[in-house]
């Protein structure tokens, strides 16, 4: 009978594989890729005034956390962020303590509105572990046009007006000087 011989090159690519599928396969991973995205996590862009788009379609419902409804219309006229997102999203959990950051500083003026794309038993988990108390909803039907997105997290940043000021799609660090500068002075206009 003849003995399979591993060798040193063998024993490597294993290690490589076992590695590989560590990140890909287990919640060490997830928290990975989550550290990661939060390291390269940049400042959204402001959408050019020439590829604005006005947000003209306020009829939209979604459902709180505690089953009441919400209708988009009634924040029409008022500075908002809306972010989708889901717990199981590793940017989206990445550039969360960033939006809570922000969500802090500004809610009294600014509204939130946060759209899970998840189920609410594991977004209310989610919220209770973190310690974050945010506006979150779940929608009950697809979006206006202009807020309609393939992959999340997307933010959309409207002012006054509706206009939609940032479209940001990707983690991003929500609680930057330029999107403070940004909400204030969407605030004054």
């Amino acid at each position: 009978m003849k003995r399979l011989k591993i060798g040193r090159s063998q024993i490597k690519d294993i290690l490589w594989l076992l590695s590989i599928a560590l990140i890909v396969f287990t919640p060490l991973g997830f928290q990975l890729k989550v550290q990661l995205t939060r390291i390269l996590a940049f400042s959204p862009g402001i959408t050019s005034v020439e590829e604005r788009t006005v947000l003209q379609d306020f009829n939209w419902q979604l459902k709180s956390r505690d089953g009441s409804r919400f209708s988009l219309a009634s924040v029409k006229g008022k500075v908002v962020v809306i972010n989708f997102w889901a717990t199981w999203c590793p940017p989206c959990i990445a550039e969360m303590p960033s939006l809570n950051a922000l969500y802090k500083s500004y809610n009294e003026e600014v509204v939130f509105i946060f759209i899970a794309q998840d189920k609410p038993d594991r977004v209310t988990e989610y919220l209770e572990k973190q310690g974050y108390n945010l506006p979150v909803y779940f929608a009950q039907h697809t979006p206006p046009n202009l807020l309609q997105h393939t992959s999340i997290p997307t933010t959309y940043i409207l002012s006054k007006e509706g206009e939609i000021i940032v479209q940001e799609t990707g983690a991003a660090d929500w609680n930057s000087k330029n999107t403070r500068a940004l909400l204030s002075e969407l605030l004054q206009g």
